[in-house]
């Protein structure tokens, strides 16, 4: 039976669907003040860039959203009541701003919901993993999972994916070792289910190898079908081997999270690791400079690690370590 398997981490808390030792749907939610999906908020329209389209609103947050459209009475300088449609995506060079659009009448201000609200709200059962238990996402493939996320490397020689962030959609490119004819079903299998896993939304390519023949395309379009859950459109596969896919985007994927900041990334993965090694007490955390120095920086993320812990927690420099490598002792 699928379960969500729940995780109150220090910065950050993590969810996977699982089922049969596989994650369907893995869920990052950093800690830290920003407008989230579903949330009601005051704001304030500050600039107008379309007339009657397309304008700029800064939340009570401080943080800036796109409001589109605008409603024809609505000047520069009004309050209003923004529902957060699309949370802030971190992009490189600029990040792509939350969407809202006017609350619905009779609104009240309110939060949107929370990772755990989220996965609670399903008909599927959650269960916690505080980490003096089994680490039970690890045992599903946790770290491997990450590191696909880090790298947009997916899969074996036989059917691999490379996975591509844009501020135009995310692009996946199916390579392999087995002829176009295997090769195209068997990467959009793969494609989708990765999809799903890491939270992909918005517009999204995937380059498939050029198939022999329609029946070819069909078959992969199929597979395809079967392993993303609906609500999402698609083109069919062209000749070319390309398919287009829409997903609605609420949230940044799990690729978009991980890769906004690697070496926070690096560095929450060190406390969960310091957190769940041996039984308590005392522990030495290695890793790069850069991991070591964020975390000598964040005194309230230590501190909860030595409360968890009961004990002092150590820091310690070795840059033989890569950025993504670190070790608990």
């Amino acid at each position: 039976m699928a379960e969500w398997l729940y995780e109150e981490g220090i910065g950050e808390t993590r969810a996977a669907l699982v089922h049969k030792g596989e994650i369907l749907e893995a869920c990052i939610e950093r800690d830290g003040k920003r407008a989230m999906a579903g949330a009601i908020v005051q704001g304030r329209l500050v600039r107008t860039i379309i007339p009657k389209r397309r304008g700029i609103v800064r939340l009570d947050s401080g943080e800036d959203a796109l409001l589109e459209p605008i409603p024809p009475k609505l000047a520069e300088g009004a309050t209003l009541l923004a529902e957060i449609l699309r949370e802030r995506i971190a992009e490189e060079g600029r990040d792509k701003l939350a969407k809202v659009r006017i609350a619905p009448p009779g609104s009240k201000t309110q939060s949107g919901p929370t990772l755990y609200q989220r996965i609670s709200a399903t008909d599927i059962p959650v269960v916690l993993c505080p980490a003096h238990e089994p680490d039970r996402l690890e045992d599903h493939g946790w770290s491997e999972l990450m590191e696909q996320a880090m790298t947009g490397e997916v899969g074996t020689e036989t059917v691999s994916l490379r996975l591509f962030l844009t501020p135009a959609m995310t692009l996946i490119d199916v390579d392999g070792s087995l002829l176009p004819a295997q090769l195209g079903p068997q990467g959009a299998a793969l494609a989708a289910k990765v999809i799903r896993r890491m939270g992909i939304t918005g517009s999204i390519g995937i380059d498939l190898p050029t198939m022999n023949n329609k029946d070819e395309r069909l078959l992969a379009a199929t597979l395809f079908d079967k392993h993303l859950p609906l609500p999402f459109e698609r083109t069919a596969v062209n000749g070319f081997g390309f398919l287009q896919v829409i997903r609605r985007r609420e949230r940044p994927s799990l690729m978009e999270i991980v890769q906004d900041d690697p070496v926070k990334t690096a560095a929450l993965a060190l406390l969960r690791r310091g957190e769940r090694h041996g039984t308590g007490g005392a522990v030495t955390l290695t890793a790069a400079s850069a991991v070591i120095d964020r975390l000598a920086k964040a005194k309230d993320w230590i501190a909860q690690l030595e409360r968890r812990r009961g004990g002092p927690v150590t820091l310690r420099h070795d840059d033989s370590f890569g950025i993504a490598s670190f070790h608990a002792e």
